[in-house]
């Protein structure tokens, strides 16, 4: 990809990355929204990483890990060969159920959480398993408590699990709509957007982007 493409790229994911975070956070303090907004990205940029990773490992078998459906007869076998594979590789595991996209389904599927589809202690659940999924490997130290200041439930994100779960459940639906083109460009793209991001909040909070969230060492693992 030519430094051109990329950059108008990278522009563009700047652009509509604030747009989400412009829309949503007038809802709580734009202080306070930093941390769900990035945390977000960085979970959809696992997910789309761990996709195309999983992708390239069953091409063979002409399966999409993406697609693959708890009831499949080998659905169980295939998850823990990948598992095992990616640990290694990635420094991280994510299973079908709890992919990014797959989430976001469940929100359209229903959006307050009033039923049985898209509920945040699932996400919680989610983004604790990423962490543990690194307990024992080289990677520990970089995923531990990655995510600790996503506080899904904070009283500040709504006064009902049905408000929290349509607030949040928002921010999944409009990021989903957004691709990181993994498999054509560099990972330093998303990273750029994300002290873009930063450091939109730490001016408009007066601080300094370092003291808010900071993802690079995983970067290594991607």
């Amino acid at each position: 990809m030519s430094p051109q493409i990329e950059a108008q790229n990278l522009s563009e994911l700047q652009s509509r990355l604030w747009n989400i975070a412009d829309t949503l956070r007038g809802k709580i303090h734009a202080d306070e929204f930093r941390d769900y907004c990035l945390g977000f990205i960085f979970y959809k940029y696992l997910s789309e990483k761990f996709v195309a990773y999983a992708n390239k490992i069953l091409a063979e078998d002409g399966i999409k890990y993406n697609e693959l459906s708890t009831e499949h007869s080998a659905y169980q076998d295939i998850v823990e060969a990948v598992k095992e594979d990616s640990i290694q590789t990635l420094g991280y595991f994510l299973p079908p159920t709890d992919l990014f996209h797959t989430m976001a389904k469940r929100v359209a599927k229903d959006p307050k959480g009033a039923g049985t589809g898209f509920i945040l202690e699932d996400l919680a659940t989610t983004l604790r398993n990423i962490e543990q999924s690194t307990l024992g490997t080289d990677s520990a130290d970089d995923f531990s408590n990655l995510f600790e200041d996503l506080d899904l439930g904070s009283s500040k994100l709504g006064s009902t699990g049905e408000v929290k779960n349509e607030l949040i459940g928002k921010v999944i639906t409009e990021l989903d709509k957004l691709s990181f083109n993994l498999s054509e460009a560099s990972s330093d793209i998303l990273g750029d957007a994300y002290e873009y991001l930063i450091g939109q909040f730490a001016s408009g909070a007066g601080k300094k982007a370092g003291e808010f969230y900071t993802p690079q060492p995983v970067w290594r693992h991607s």
